[in-house]
């Protein structure tokens, strides 16, 4: 495909984009806010040339944006005089922003990927670098980054078969666009030789910037206070389900296990009332985290209806079965209930976290099973096995030590780009 038809491809499709984000905002009503920002229209007015100096990351949802943090966090202190500006495409994205850095970075929405709006973008921030999480890949937007020589880094970059398969088919237009990096890190050696094969340059492997995040500390104190309240109850956490997996698990679970609490934490906020509309048609007695409401003794289900707060979650828990990985979503962050010592147990789709569940696998973290009733009675099992939920809990602990690092690695390649932009023409 060409660029060209790419964009006018686009351009038709702008009132379908338009339409979906006022669908969604029926829900979510980040959405119809700020609708401005994606064609590249602002409050504020445009950065003035004494205006500190920008380095621009971009984190599409929450899973990025918190995945980001290590980086940020390195990005202010090793750059100061710099202002960091982060940007995403979901409303849940952008009151995460809010959430984890507060007014220490400026925020807006991603530009839509056309020449006119990323050109606005790109004169109204002038930023010095360009920071784009894990698998952002835009033609136009690269494009533009090249023309107004703003180098572009594919930060904490994954990319698996299928994915790979998929740019494939776009032809010179994935080729152009992943040749236009000024410089890939790559979360493991796989992504690494699919990302060359789809012409991109400088690739370096930094490992995975998930396993540098810290938990919430204060999180952390207000689970494991909730969990002292339990007794000897067990708790089995779902965290992070995506659509359809709440109510597969629940059927092979039934009653919970050895009368263990049940925490469910559904991914998506527009799915919590959902949610507890389907636990409250099978009878079971429900207390809401976001109303305030505190699991007794007759509690069989703890809905998890909060954002922000998953280190509270696995705080609570003794096991934890990983959304996404039942049904075909390619699973969610496994590495934070890892970090906190949680034995993991995931389903057969792993495709977002390759390396990590293999990894997390190997050391005897985690268990990969085949389907929901094959982790009810993993899970099961585990919660009747102190021993062994106490070693799984410490490889997992151990597991993320090990692989910390990849801020620093990511570092020094944004040092590096931002020297060779320095001594190069303009």
């Amino acid at each position: 495909m060409k660029r060209g038809l790419y964009t006018a491809l686009l351009h038709l499709a702008m009132p379908l984009a338009l339409a979906r984000l006022w669908w969604r905002g029926r829900r979510e009503p980040g959405y119809r806010r700020n609708i401005g920002e994606r064609f590249a229209r602002y409050q504020a007015p445009r950065p003035s040339e004494a205006d500190r100096p920008l380095i621009w990351l971009h984190a599409v949802s929450v899973g990025e944006v918190r995945g980001a943090a290590p980086l940020v966090r390195a990005l202010r202190e090793a750059y100061p005089q710099h202002a960091v500006l982060v940007t995403c495409t979901t409303a849940a994205g952008r009151e995460t922003i809010a959430q984890v850095y507060g007014d220490s970075v400026r925020v807006a929405y991603f530009p839509y990927d056309l020449p006119w709006v990323v050109e606005r973008f790109l004169e109204h921030f002038r930023p010095r670098i360009a920071l784009v999480m894990e698998t952002e890949v835009w033609p136009n937007l690269l494009a533009a980054c090249r023309a107004h020589g703003v180098p572009a880094v594919l930060a904490n970059a994954r990319l698996s078969e299928k994915s790979a398969r998929g740019y494939q088919r776009l032809g010179t237009l994935a080729r152009s666009a992943f040749a236009s990096f000024a410089a890939i890190c790559a979360q493991d050696d796989g992504s690494a030789e699919r990302l060359r094969a789809l012409g991109a340059a400088s690739v370096t492997i930094t490992g995975n910037l998930k396993f540098d995040a810290e938990p919430d500390e204060a999180k952390l104190a207000e689970g494991r206070m909730l969990k002292a309240t339990l007794g000897a109850r067990r708790v089995l956490l779902l965290a992070s389900t995506r659509d359809g997996e709440e109510r597969m698990l629940l059927d092979a679970i039934g009653a919970a296990p050895g009368n263990a609490l049940l925490v469910v934490v559904p991914r998506h906020p527009q799915r919590f009332d959902e949610v507890a509309a389907l636990i409250a048609a099978r009878g079971l007695a429900l207390a809401r985290r976001s109303r305030g409401e505190i699991p007794g003794p007759a509690t069989g289900i703890y809905l998890g209806d909060t954002m922000g707060e998953m280190a509270f979650y696995y705080a609570l828990a003794d096991v934890a079965l990983i959304g996404g990985s039942f049904a075909s979503f390619g699973a969610q962050n496994l590495i934070e209930a890892c970090a906190v010592g949680v034995p993991v147990v995931l389903g057969p789709s792993s495709y977002n976290f390759p390396e990590a569940t293999r990894l997390a696998c190997e050391a005897l973290a985690a268990l990969q099973v085949p389907d929901a009733a094959a982790a009810a009675l993993a899970a099961q099992a585990l919660l009747a096995d102190d021993a062994r939920r106490a070693a799984m809990a410490q490889a997992g602990v151990r597991l993320c030590a090990a692989h910390r690092g990849a801020t620093l690695r990511h570092l020094a390649v944004v040092r590096d780009t931002l020297e060779l932009r320095a001594s190069g023409p303009g």
